[in-house]
């Protein structure tokens, strides 16, 4: 009984303060509504049917944590080449562009004012070519014929007798996937870290000189990196989230060397088969979709432990 009448007093409390702050919940409806109709209910809809057998045809049917039990114990591809490509390739790929971003963005800011946004759209832009389009260039590099510009280069350098099927191999695929991945990973956590350096005291710097940082790169550790920690923050957020959900580079890749398809989301010998082509496999071409939603909540876990560590690392007292 008390536990109930705490319960409506706390109701009460709370539709006191949103009579009293009308004005300020009207103005983030919109973000609100959004937020609930394209977040969190396609998450409460992926983690119910994610107890479901559905293939979108005949009604769904309750079959618990069969779903997981299965990903966890007889998904061979999953355990074997899932896993394991995505964490190699968010290893490489998310700590590797989020050290690569902040590099360029500390580059970039020491040139002059007048040259600075030249480059800052020269390294941004890549970020903003679509998929589709970002593939279509690198195919062109890692062509497998003699026209290709990697296999010309290695050719009349000597270094190779014949052309390499560069997309064709298990052996070359993922690394192709990362280069390509590391060179279109300067989006806004870039830009984020950028405005970040700038707004650093510069008496922050004169300050530590008389304390004896000695170079750059102390002031870099001691002074630089934690004046702009919200902005590593969400350059590091961005970066894992961007990285784990990656997968459209390997489907594109795949699907250009595919004969007679334009889709093709396996890519060769499963070499670049990461969590998200998983989950597109069941859901897109077996349409084994309670199957998908739970290869979807397990992802969402693992972008979500990510996430945490990320503010363990970056976060100030009271975040994460």
């Amino acid at each position: 009984m008390s536990s109930r009448m705490s319960a409506g007093r706390r109701l009460g409390t709370l539709g006191a303060e949103i009579r009293r702050s009308y004005l300020s919940y009207l103005f983030i409806a919109p973000f609100l509504v959004c937020f609930l109709l394209f977040i969190l209910l396609p998450i409460g809809v992926a983690i119910g049917m994610s107890f479901f057998q559905y293939n979108a045809i005949s009604p769904p049917q309750f079959i618990g944590w069969k779903n997981f039990l299965d990903i966890l114990a007889r998904d061979r591809i999953f355990l074997q080449f899932a896993i394991p490509n995505t964490l190699k390739f968010a290893i490489v790929v998310g700590p590797g562009g989020y050290a690569l971003s902040f590099f360029l963005a500390w580059v970039i800011h020491q040139l002059p004012g007048r040259i600075r946004d030249y480059f800052t759209l020269a390294i941004y832009a890549p970020s903003l070519v679509s998929g589709t389009a970002l593939t279509i260039v690198w195919l062109v590099v890692f062509s497998g014929d003699r026209v290709g510009y990697m296999n010309n280069f290695l050719l009349q350098a000597g270094i190779v007798d014949e052309p390499v099927l560069w997309l064709q191999s298990p052996d070359y695929f993922m690394t192709i996937m990362i280069v390509i991945s590391l060179w279109a990973s300067m989006g806004v956590g870039f830009l984020a870290m950028l405005a970040g350096l700038q707004t650093v005291n510069k008496e922050l710097y004169e300050a530590g000189k008389i304390d004896g940082v000695a170079n750059r790169l102390q002031e870099v550790f001691y002074i630089t990196i934690p004046s702009m920690k919200p902005q590593m923050l969400f350059g590091a957020v961005m970066a894992a989230v961007g990285t784990l959900k990656a997968g459209l580079i390997g489907s594109m890749l795949a699907a250009s060397t595919a004969v007679g398809s334009t889709a093709h989301p396996i890519t060769p010998q499963y070499s670049g088969h990461l969590i998200i082509n998983h989950i597109d496999d069941y859901a897109l071409v077996r349409y084994e979709l309670g199957y998908a939603a739970a290869l979807s909540v397990l992802l969402l876990l693992i972008i979500y432990g990510a996430t945490k560590f990320s503010f363990r690392i970056f976060g100030t007292d009271g975040e994460g």
